[in-house]
């Protein structure tokens, strides 16, 4: 597995997928798992992202190969923004295309603050939105329409007591009992997913160590970057309305909603998933700074 030097000296390793007889060394994405702290193999490669683009995907701190931080203040993922653009350096690029899902958006947004030259282009699937919007959350009301079903309801009351756990077997237990919440119709196939990426607890904690600086909403508008949200129309994790409101945050931001969707569209819909990110990582680049 490779693996590149970060400015404390960390060794961090990486996945770097590419299909064979595939044209994926044009265009490498950088690809951030979320969870938080869930193993990356849960991503898979996107429904077929790796058809078109070389896939970066790192392991961040204390997740995969990758060792814990000695200080939880270094896992977290305002600072580990930092490991990103020494990633970028190791890669040899000038600027990176950044795909992100759920809590692997939030160090995608760090990112972009902190280097925002350096964003070619933002893709932030299903991210969490509240700390960062002021439009109040439907995840209530949109749980509210699988209510009466005992999976989902076992699922919510899950959700909502939280993990009573101190360790990591009993933290995945949790995450697999809550998992339904997640997607919005629970076949074999979300089942299988949801085994998919073990889920790391102290680097949970790690990741949301650090809080974000306030002005964080404001610096998005020097994100001059094009910038893709994709929302699940029925995402009870997220809520659909925070969602669509951080697009506009973005000088250049937009947001696509996948219909019969959740929190994982490449899984439930991955033709609508793979359509709408397609199109954006082919556009031709744009500019908020370009006149109309």
């Amino acid at each position: 597995m490779p693996s590149y030097e970060s400015s404390d000296g960390s060794a961090l390793h990486y996945d770097d997928v590419r299909r064979k007889g595939s044209d994926g060394d044009n265009c490498p994405v950088i690809l951030l798992a979320g969870g938080a702290a869930r193993h990356p193999s849960y991503l898979g490669d996107l429904a077929g992202l790796s058809d078109r683009h070389r896939l970066i995907v790192p392991h961040l701190r204390g997740v995969g190969r990758t060792a814990a931080p000695d200080t939880e203040e270094r896992g977290s993922f305002w600072t580990q923004a930092d490991d990103i653009e020494h990633l970028r350096v190791h890669l040899g690029l000038d600027r990176v295309v950044l795909v992100a899902h759920s809590a692997g958006t939030r160090l995608a947004i760090a990112y972009a603050a902190q280097f925002a030259l350096r964003v070619a282009r933002l893709v932030l699937i299903t991210p969490p939105a509240a700390y960062l919007v002021d439009e109040p959350s439907d995840a209530r009301t949109l749980s509210e329409k699988r209510r009466g079903d005992s999976i989902f309801d076992a699922a919510f009351a899950a959700l909502e007591a939280g993990p009573q756990t101190v360790d990591d077997d009993g933290f995945n237990a949790w995450q697999q009992e809550s998992a339904p919440a997640g997607y919005s119709t629970w076949g074999a196939t979300e089942r299988s997913h949801a085994t998919m990426g073990r889920w790391s607890l102290p680097a949970t904690k790690a990741y949301f160590s650090v809080p974000p600086p306030r002005d964080l909403p404001a610096r998005l508008g020097q994100v001059l970057a094009p910038v893709l949200v994709i929302a699940g129309a029925e995402d009870c994790l997220t809520g659909l309305a925070p969602v669509t409101a951080l697009a506009r945050l973005f000088p250049t931001g937009e947001c696509v909603v996948i219909d019969g969707s959740g929190h994982y569209p490449w899984v439930e819909q991955p033709a609508a998933f793979r359509g709408a990110i397609d199109a954006f990582l082919e556009q031709p680049s744009k500019s908020a700074t370009t006149s109309a």
